[in-house]
């Protein structure tokens, strides 16, 4: 019997984590997920997995957790998923940024390179490394002008990844990764502050949502047809860079449009504008043009954005509800 193949997974706790986690567990992998938590502390969205994979500890300011949780598991498909994600936090702090996202990545790939060299590794990299764009859609070889320090990390560990790739032949692949949501997006990103308010507002929980700018557009996917496409790099015959995105732009009142009316309301009742809240805007549309991962991958995304934000509604109301019951 052919051994089953393993995978390590870094961000194991987070939404793409758990999605990845499963998509491998019904793919028959043996998966390992690095995690900071104990044994007896929950893992995020990844808790009902905790029977299902083998943790490993793994702190991404500690460099030798990294290289042990590689050499100690020796796995065969490495997802670097794991990043701080919430991009005003790293104005606070580059450094942390910086080493928590370069210097990991850093560290993972030498890892692989010098004891793991048949591992197939898929970076997380970020749409926000095109900072101040001027096409969109963009591709995977638009000129990137960062404008925070989480996209300068991003952007480095792009860059060292296919530098190991041509230098070192390691199995290295970039996905370049636009928004992605799902019932597990955090309450701190818009998307699920929006659904969440609309299931409050429906239930009496609430009268109203606080937005900056309702016109910022953006090229939202859902996480789990995302992680499907991570998989499917690491299946190619060569290694290469991939956007992963929806192609398509919505803004953030389409988004509150589609939640409100969703559960029968007007999202102009309920949601007020405060100019402090914004951003400057952007120079051109962050929307990536996934062509190549259409004709290589054979990915396209299945669920599409309206769905989206109603499956997020109903989380939101079926959790809200619960929790009033058990009071």
């Amino acid at each position: 019997m052919t051994p089953a193949r393993s995978a390590l997974i870094t961000g194991i706790t987070g939404q793409d984590g758990s999605y990845m986690a499963e998509l491998l567990l019904e793919k028959g992998y043996d998966v390992f997920g690095l995690a900071r938590e104990t044994a007896d502390d929950r893992l995020g969205c990844a808790q009902h997995l905790r029977d299902r994979v083998t943790l490993v500890y793994g702190d991404l300011l500690k460099p030798e957790t990294l290289t042990a949780a590689v050499v100690d598991n020796r796995p065969d498909e490495l997802y670097h998923l794991a990043a701080p994600s919430f991009l005003p936090a790293s104005w606070r702090s580059p450094t942390h940024t910086l080493q928590a996202i370069s210097t990991a990545t850093a560290t993972l790939l030498e890892a692989v390179r010098d004891q793991t060299p048949h591992a197939r590794v898929f970076l997380a990299s970020s749409a926000a490394m095109f900072g101040a764009v001027d096409q969109s859609p963009q591709h995977e070889d638009t000129p990137s002008r960062p404008q925070n320090p989480y996209a300068i990390a991003k952007l480095a560990a792009h860059r060292l990844a296919g530098l190991m790739r041509s230098h070192d032949r390691l199995f290295v692949c970039s996905g370049i990764l636009y928004n992605h949501e799902s019932e597990r997006r955090l309450e701190s990103f818009v998307t699920r502050k929006v659904t969440r308010a609309a299931a409050q507002i429906k239930l009496g929980l609430a009268t109203k949502l606080t937005l900056g700018d309702l016109d910022a557009v953006r090229d939202w996917s859902y996480a789990a047809d995302i992680m499907r496409g991570a998989w499917l790099t690491l299946q190619q015959d060569e290694p290469d860079d991939y956007i992963l995105a929806s192609g398509l732009p919505h803004t953030v009142a389409q988004l509150a449009g589609i939640a409100f009316a969703h559960v029968g309301l007007d999202w102009r009742d309920h949601i007020q504008v405060d100019t402090l809240l914004q951003r400057p805007p952007d120079t051109a549309p962050l929307i990536g043009d996934p062509a190549r991962a259409h004709t290589r991958l054979g990915w396209h995304p299945t669920v599409p954005f309206e769905q989206l934000v109603h499956r997020m509604v109903d989380a939101d109301l079926q959790e809200l509800m619960a929790t009033a019951e058990s009071c």
